[in-house]
This record gives structure tokens, C-alpha cells and sequence, in this order.
């Protein structure tokens, strides 16, 4: 059966595809007007820049090929983040102050992200970079909170976590690689037995406080509950300081905070942020601080964004917006009727165009047909006896 598609890879029909284009247009003019400045990535690069900075975190989840030209590995990539990193630090490092980039395009993944996930998801996001301060990080979760606003998911929750906790924690247990990556795996399970067995052998008081991430979750009196129960570690402090001065910057949405949430621990150091919607199981759009990720493309720069898969907003967003069309007679016959087809078209209206003995689209929906009354083509509602 030559037309059947891999598993997870779907084409998008007609209807489908014009929400998720015109969500596209939404949300990147909402960038826009943001001073976001739109960039377009290769699909595939060379195999080491697109995982650069990344950690482990893309390598199962890249497609791999050998390039014919060069012998090098290319990938396909699983993730424009990388990409938008590489474009501030490489191809704009003339750029001294803020660089805000956005972009939007086809993902690909080795394995779906969840049951009901694409392998081709479509990303669109935004990104922030040359500045270090509490303020970028602010900008970029409102501007994901309009951006899912504008698509018709606004968040009901956006769950903030801070990768420097769990950092702090580890580096003073003085743990090996291996029992951090244990230890992340069922934090981000919320598999309690399994963490204590794994934690058995970690010095106090950073046991009991690895023990305790799986609780800390919750409203802003989390973060004064967090300070009882952990080690005074400074970097511990300031993680909760800026989670707090999020909390009291962004005093309009609805925030909370799971200090278990380590998703991207690799790739993010600092603030981490996911915005989650009534009735959908994941997160709908992740976003994070992830500083110095350009250093190996030769610019080391503070860097904060966001993304969220496209498909999966349209397939949730209660927005239709889908303009009923126009039928029309064939016109190359009709001069009158040509024009005015053409300066309906100008002025942005559908409008189907029926061929000899076609008397019905069989594509876009149609409320309204040009008639022609006294030599004039006027348009007229279509009724139940059209």
C-alpha cells in the first residue's frame, strides 16, 4: 500500500491546513509587532551543530544521514532552538545589544513525544538574547501568554521551575553523572520509591531534600515552604529570589511552580516555564533560560525563549475563522465578470470560480454568489434553493 504514511506522520486536509496557516500568521505577527524578528533554518545541518549545546537531550530524537557531497553526517532537526542560537551567535554577532528571533517550521522526531504527539511537529517560537537580567525572562513568558491567547488555548497554568535548585542540590552531594540522570528520571516521574532507593547513599541534608522536590509544587507559598525544608545554599536562595520575583512581576497570570519540573535540565541553567491547557494532558508550550548555548558557534550570550507545536494548538484552539467563499460563473467569456472577479480577489474574498458544467464547489465552503442584475454583478447570499 504505497500511499500509507509512517506511523505519527500525517498530511493535514484542507480545512486543517488554513487553521494552522492562518494561526501561523497570527502568531508571528504577534511576534512581530513585538520586535521579533522572523528567521527560517535549513530543515537539515551538519550532525555536531545541530546538537551543539543541546546535551543528550536531542540525540535519540534526531534523524541522522550521510551527506553525498561531503561524507559528514547531517541530521534533520528535532528542535530550532539550537538553530536560532547558532543564527545570534554566528550570523549576527555584529549585533551587540538584544537580539529578539522568531521562527517557524517543520520538526522531526525519531519517536512521538507523547501517545497522541506528531513525529513532524510544527515549532513555532521566540527567543531572547544579550540579556541576563530577570526582566528577559518576564517579557518572554507574557509574550507566550498572548501568543496562546491570540491562538484561542489560553493557559490555565503555567508552571515555573528553576534548573539551579536541583544543580545547587547535586554539585554540594557531590553526585557522579550517572546518579544525576537516575535521580532526574524520577524526579520528572514523581516516582518516589524508586528516588529513595536511588538517593540511598546520598550524604544528608541533600538526601532528604532531593526526597522532598516531588512535594514542591504548588502556589506562591511554595516558595517560602521551600526555603524551611532545603539547604541554605546560595544558589539555592537566588533560585527561589528570582521564582519570587517572577511571581510579583507577572501578578496577571496564573502562575504556580514544581520545582520537580527539570525537563531540559541539559540545556536550560536557569528559569524554567511550561504553559498547560484545560483538558490536554502536557504541556502546550515550554520555554526557558538556557545561557551560554552559543559559546561553541563563538558567542557565548544570555539566551530565554519559548516554543510550542503548532499542530497541537490547531487541533485544540476552539478558533476557526475559516471566510466562506464566493461562486462565481466562468468568466473568461465576460469581460465585466473577469473584473470583477479580479477586484474581489484584490480585495481579499474567495472566490471559486465554477468551469463549464460545474455547478458546485467541491472546495472552500461558499455563503454568497455574484449574480448578474441589470448588467451589474452584484453578490447575493446563496439560499436553500441555489
Amino acid at each position: 500500500m504505497n500511499w500509507l504514511l509512517p506511523e505519527c506522520i500525517a498530511d493535514e486536509l484542507p480545512h486543517d491546513a488554513a487553521r494552522i496557516e492562518r494561526l501561523r500568521r497570527t502568531v508571528l505577527d504577534l511576534f512581530r509587532v513585538h520586535a521579533y524578528e522572523h528567521v527560517i533554518p535549513p530543515t537539515l545541518e551538519y550532525l555536531d551543530s545541530l546538537l551543539t549545546g543541546s546535551g543528550s537531550d536531542l540525540k535519540l530524537q534526531t534523524f541522522k544521514l550521510v551527506d553525498q557531497l561531503s561524507g559528514r553526517t547531517l541530521g534533520l532537526r528535532a528542535d530550532m532552538t539550537p538553530q536560532a542560537a547558532r543564527i545570534d551567535a554566528h550570523l549576527l554577532n555584529n549585533r551587540r545589544g538584544v537580539t529578539r528571533l522568531c521562527y517557524c517550521g517543520s520538526v522531526l522526531h525519531t519517536l512521538p513525544a507523547s501517545l497522541t504527539a506528531s513525529r513532524e511537529p510544527i515549532q513555532l517560537g521566540a527567543e531572547l538574547y544579550g540579556y541576563a537580567g530577570i526582566e528577559a525572562d518576564i517579557e518572554v513568558i507574557r509574550l507566550m501568554a498572548r501568543a496562546l491567547e491570540a491562538a484561542g488555548t489560553p493557559a490555565s497554568r503555567i508552571d515555573i521551575s528553576h534548573a539551579g535548585v536541583f544543580r545547587a542540590l547535586v554539585n554540594a552531594a557531590a553526585l557522579d553523572d550517572e546518579i544525576v540522570t537516575e535521580v532526574l528520571q524520577f524526579l520528572q516521574t514523581k516516582d518516589v520509591p524508586g528516588l529513595m532507593e536511588c538517593c540511598a547513599g546520598v550524604a544528608e541534608p541533600y538526601r532528604s531534600a532531593l526526597l522532598r522536590l516531588p512535594e514542591l509544587y504548588g502556589g506562591p507559598e511554595l516558595l517560602a515552604a521551600a526555603r524551611t525544608v532545603l539547604p541554605a545554599l546560595p544558589e539555592v536562595a537566588l533560585a527561589l529570589d528570582t521564582m519570587r520575583a517572577l511571581q510579583e512581576s507577572l501578578p496577571d497570570l496564573p502562575l504556580s511552580f514544581d520545582l520537580a519540573d527539570l525537563r531540559g535540565y541539559n540545556y536550560h541553567n536557569g528559569i524554567v516555564f511550561s504553559a498547560y491547557f484545560p483538558g490536554f494532558p502536557g504541556a502546550i508550550a515550554r520555554g526557558g533560560r538556557y545561557d551560554g548555548v552559543g559559546k561553541a558557534f563563538g558567542r557565548a550570550r544570555p539566551a530565554t525563549g519559548f516554543s510550542m507545536d503548532l499542530r497541537e494548538i490547531a487541533r485544540l484552539s476552539g478558533k476557526d475563522g475559516a471566510k466562506r467563499g464566493i461562486l462565481a460563473p466562468y468568466a473568461a467569456a465576460d469581460a465585466g465578470l473577469a473584473a470583477r472577479v479580479a477586484q474581489l480577489r484584490a480585495d481579499g474574498e474567495i472566490v471559486v470560480e465554477l468551469l463549464p458544467g460545474e455547478s458546485q464547489s467541491e472546495g472552500p465552503l461558499c455563503d454568497r454568489r455574484l449574480a448578474e442584475r441589470g448588467g451589474q454583478w452584484i453578490i447575493r447570499q446563496l439560499t436553500g434553493t441555489d
